[in-house]
């Protein structure tokens, strides 16, 4: 297991490279598999998402098209508990299959409003794709169709995650320590 030290804090290896990589190509087949005949809009939350969602989509086998939207409710790492639209979506949504392409779903609040106001622009279909999951620190009921990990209510970074905007570049997840 590897430490590293992003500012002021420490965090161990907890999801080696290998296994991120291969829960994301089994993603990518179910979607593929589901999706057969569509030309779904991958919808990738910035800016966790990033590389989860440029992998996702290089082991898929369909035709897809990817946009970005970046929304913010974290600060350091705590959620501030108010999400604000910061980049929003230009494409035309009405009649479209859309997957929510998503770093980490914890609360559930902001994929909650951002299933709300895609809704307004009438998809065909909206779908969840999310990396992680936090299933005890859920406080919204939300369908998570497509989820690679379900993890414990710990800080991670890496694979695009970040403490304070640093460590996104890092090919593990690597889990806060307390101490």
């Amino acid at each position: 297991m590897g430490i590293v030290t992003i500012k002021d804090k420490t965090f161990k290896t907890s999801i080696p490279e290998a296994e991120i990589k291969q829960r994301v190509k089994e993603l990518a087949q179910k979607i593929s598999k589901d999706m057969e005949g569509k030309n779904p809009l991958l919808l990738c939350v910035l800016n966790g998402s990033f590389i989860f969602a440029a992998d996702l989509m290089r082991e898929m086998t369909l035709p897809c098209e990817i946009t970005f939207v970046k929304l913010a409710s974290y600060e350091g790492t705590a959620s501030t508990g108010k999400v604000k639209e910061l980049i929003g979506i230009n494409e035309p949504l009405t009649g479209r299959d859309i997957i929510i392409v998503e770093d980490i779903v914890d609360t559930g609040r902001t994929m909650k409003q951002m299933l709300e106001q895609l809704a307004a622009r009438h998809p065909a279909s909206v779908r969840i794709c999310t990396l992680f999951v936090k299933p005890e620190k859920l406080e919204e009921k939300l369908d998570i169709e497509y989820a690679a990990f379900s993890i414990p209510n710990d800080f991670i970074v890496g694979y695009g995650l970040d403490y304070d905007q640093q460590g996104r570049y890092l090919k593990e997840i690597y889990s806060l320590v307390e101490g």
